[in-house]
């Protein structure tokens, strides 16, 4: 039980593995990495009791969103509206199950699983009680949190307005008000979790409950060359993966639009100089950066770093992890021309008057963001600063 204990104090920075032995903070108080700068740990007042509560009412406004009204469409007397549960049925009778997976992964399963679980561990756990596979389900906690888009997916909807309102009148229904009330407390649910915090009441649960911890968040596993090797190759392979993706994503049509009996499909690009001649100036330039500009330049951010740790370079090393953390932190955010299309095709079906259908470009866009964001992930930062013995 000692060994538990000096594990607990002494911790591993997540981004350059330097061992550091971590005070005791007080409230609004957080503790960074001497060499990388990354946050160790943050304390905020009563933090455990708000991540509860807010999970709660996350939980509250989600099944609010789902039966009500989302939007509502009409022009020239047709009129269609939906709900966030129908789109996805929508999406699938449209042959476009992989879509309708994405959305109800992102923005429904995801975060239902996670504010359940934080609510599960933490209701127990602060009251000094074991919470049954608590390290496990902590584990899978930190592993979902990337993969929960809600605030992207209203982002996309309301990008979607924007795009439609000039054409027909839009009507918001009671659902859209939960989902903003969702997404907030989802979001504060996020920015409370601290995975130092959590990891150590757990370890003090578990030790008072005489349970054996078989790998602490904090053990500092020895050096594997053979593993980094393998990160270098799955983080190429991946990048890879993603050029070879971002051509069809840019070429073809990522939303058809049929107007009385004519398609007229349109690409990312094209959607871009829509909106611009439109004089809708802000979407435009929202789209072209998330669409655009942040695929290729994580692209070329990750193939840097990559390139740079199969050589073992030692310059620009705090540099390189500040690109590494802009490359991880935007990457999800190209998902909103995405979600644009999913309202876009659940919004506006009027038959053969007026439809719009999402394009194979969408398809090849989302496995463009979804393995950009396994290569950032992949990535071990660690490495950049391997051959780095000392720091300022």
């Amino acid at each position: 039980m000692q060994n538990q204990e000096t594990q607990l104090d002494d911790i591993q920075c997540h981004e350059c593995a330097l061992s550091i032995k971590l005070p005791k903070l007080a409230e609004n108080q957080k503790a960074q990495c001497p060499r990388c700068g990354f946050t160790l740990s943050a304390i905020h007042r009563n933090a455990n009791e708000r991540i509860v509560a807010f999970a709660i009412t996350a939980l509250i406004f989600l099944i609010a969103s789902l039966p009500f009204e989302f939007l509502s469409f009409s022009t020239n007397g047709l009129e269609n509206k939906f709900n966030i549960s129908a789109s996805f049925f929508i999406l699938i009778n449209n042959n476009y199950q992989l879509l309708a997976i994405i959305e109800f992964l992102t923005i429904f399963a995801i975060p239902t699983i996670i504010l359940l679980t934080v609510i599960y561990l933490l209701i127990p756990m602060n009251k000094g009680l074991y919470p049954k596979h608590g390290r496990s389900l902590l584990n899978l906690v930190f592993k979902l949190l990337p993969w929960s888009m809600v605030e992207i997916f209203l982002i996309g909807a309301l990008v979607s307005l924007i795009k439609i309102i000039s054409m027909a009148d839009i009507e918001i229904g009671l659902s859209f008000y939960a989902f903003i009330l969702f997404s907030l407390s989802m979001t504060l649910v996020a920015l409370h979790l601290d995975k130092n915090q959590l990891y150590t009441l757990l370890a003090k649960v578990e030790k008072a409950h005489n349970i054996d911890i078989v790998l602490s968040q904090h053990h500092v596993a020895q050096e594997d060359p053979s593993s980094h090797a393998l990160s270098v190759q799955k983080t190429w392979a991946l990048l890879i993966t993603a050029v070879v993706l971002y051509i069809p994503a840019n070429t073809l049509p990522i939303m058809t639009t049929r107007l009385f009996g004519q398609d007229d499909p349109s690409t990312i690009i094209g959607g871009v100089i829509l909106l611009w001649s439109l004089g809708s100036y802000p979407i435009a330039i929202i789209i072209f950066i998330a669409s655009v500009i942040v695929p290729v330049a994580k692209i070329l951010i990750l193939a840097w770093l990559n390139y740079s740790v199969q050589k073992q370079s030692d310059s620009l090393s705090l540099e390189r992890v500040k690109w590494y953390r802009l490359a991880e932190f935007v990457g999800r955010w190209s998902m909103i021309d995405v979600f644009v299309v999913i309202v876009l095709a659940s919004l506006i079906q009027l038959g053969p008057t007026m439809s719009i259908t999402p394009g194979a470009a969408t398809l090849a866009f989302s496995g463009v963001v979804i393995v950009t964001m396994l290569a950032a992930m992949s990535f071990e930062p660690k490495l950049i600063w391997k051959n780095t013995n000392n720091y300022e």
